[in-house]
């Protein structure tokens, strides 16, 4: 078969380039088909689906910065107050923080937060770390970003923006509420193991 391939391209053309041209003619036409197959498969088998990092909430598209922010700030009141002192209590898992400031998760510990946004890595943490200032800058407390991929309990591949370290998942639901309120309505309470 190659011979009469070999005598029919002889005929048009005076150039002929040997026999290992039509292994290398079906290589790349069975390499089209594959590709077209693929990109036709990817195409319609994603369904418009977005996937998310981690389960427990409804999945949600990334949100970009919007153009401008504002949070409005809380009025102070004034005068001295009357009242004495409150005594002192327990401390808790949240300690405030300057607006703005990032916190790691704490080494070597396992506990459940508020997942405010999943962000690909695609993305860049450069974003995640914009959205988790913005959440600081609300008034959420303890918020920093986590690289996915390093949680046995997360999806690898997203930045999660994340609030609070808490010890049980009622307190993480009770922060989350706050979350809510404060504009982060996709936000849901989490367990993060390493």
């Amino acid at each position: 078969m190659l011979g009469a391939l070999s005598d029919a391209w002889q005929e048009h053309l005076p150039w002929y380039p040997g026999d290992w041209v039509w292994p290398v003619l079906l290589g790349l036409v069975i390499a089209a088909i594959g590709a077209t197959a693929a990109i036709a498969l990817a195409h319609d088998g994603d369904g418009g689906k977005t996937i998310v990092a981690t389960g427990g909430g409804p999945p949600h598209t990334p949100t970009t910065p919007a153009a401008t922010g504002t949070v409005p700030l809380p009025t102070v009141p004034q005068g001295t107050p009357t009242a004495t002192t409150a005594p002192p209590q327990a401390p808790t898992t949240t300690t405030p923080r300057t607006p703005g400031t990032l916190v790691s998760w704490p080494a070597a510990r396992s506990g459940y937060t508020v997942v405010l946004e999943s962000i690909p890595t695609r993305a860049g943490r450069s974003f995640a770390v914009a959205r988790a200032r913005a959440a600081s800058r609300a008034g959420l407390p303890q918020v920093g970003v986590l690289d996915s991929g390093r949680f046995s309990s997360l999806h690898a591949g997203y930045f999660v923006v994340f609030s609070g370290v808490y010890p049980s998942r009622p307190a993480a639901d009770e922060a989350r509420s706050a979350a809510n309120g404060k504009g982060f309505g996709a936000a849901y309470a989490r367990q993060i193991t390493r």
